[in-house]
């Protein structure tokens, strides 16, 4: 239990703005580290939910409302996550051999692509947003994403193979029980898929699909064009993953007729 709480406070202390105790950064600390980042999400379902209270109390319309679901997230996060999806989208657009593409993910410089991709991003997210019913459920869904998308990035990270035998990614591979880890991943996606089920079948199905393409998708690019996962491409996954299922939501919505 020692060891859950103490993975548990170094994912909420690495991939957001909440304040955690001092920890000390080892093997046995960072062993489910990876399992708990869901948990993250869990964290911005409940502001998002705080979100729509306020929203419907003061009257908000649906710009506002969607600049919130846009906005809230990339600060509980740190922004962590969006800044692998830029780097990962300015490797990509390179059009370079895969090592020149590792040589970019690790330059701290910023890309043109990379701006070009983050405004795209930022923009459709809260473009989609603004299609979104201001109801409880529609919130939950929402929320649900967030794990679900930090579940297939912290899956991907687990079992997908690396890019190598350093940074952050594989420090955390490397101190990850492997097969536990993915028992644990493989239940989160299963209860975020079962709540989605409880409130729209539909929005279930259509998110369960998608969920699988964006792995497919990042098994097969990681490999192709960068020789295997590494963190910036787990950041790609969780962002562009909240970007489609977002849109699964409002395509449920509109399928439903809500």
């Amino acid at each position: 239990m020692k060891t859950f709480f103490a993975s548990l406070g170094m994912s909420f202390a690495m991939f957001s703005i909440i304040p955690m105790p001092r920890l000390d950064w080892k093997k046995e600390n960072m062993r489910y580290m990876l399992c708990c980042l869901p948990f993250v999400g869990l964290v911005i379902g409940l502001v998002l939910w705080l979100w729509l209270l306020v929203s419907r109390a003061l009257g908000f319309g649906d710009v506002l409302f969607a600049a919130g679901l846009t906005v809230l997230p990339a600060l509980i996060s740190g922004a962590v996550h969006l800044d692998g999806f830029a780097d990962t989208a300015d490797a990509l657009s390179s059009h370079a051999e895969p090592q020149r593409k590792r040589e970019i993910l690790k330059d701290s410089h910023t890309g043109a692509f990379a701006v070009i991709y983050l405004v795209g991003w930022f923009l459709l997210y809260a473009a989609i947003s603004t299609e979104l019913s201001q109801n409880r459920e529609t919130i939950w869904l929402i929320g649900i994403t967030h794990i679900l998308a930090r579940s297939l990035g912290a899956l991907a990270s687990v079992c997908f193979p690396g890019a190598g035998e350093t940074g952050l990614l594989a420090t955390f591979r490397g101190a990850a029980e492997k097969k536990s880890s993915a028992v644990i991943l493989f239940v989160w996606i299963a209860l975020c898929i079962a709540g989605m089920a409880f409130l729209s079948l539909l929005a279930a199905g259509i998110s369960l699909l998608l969920s699988l393409l964006c792995l497919i998708y990042t098994y097969f690019m990681s490999r192709r064009q960068f020789g295997g996962m590494s963190g910036d491409i787990a950041g790609y996954l969780i962002t562009a993953s909240e970007l489609v299922l977002l849109l699964g939501v409002v395509i449920s919505e509109r399928l439903l007729g809500l």
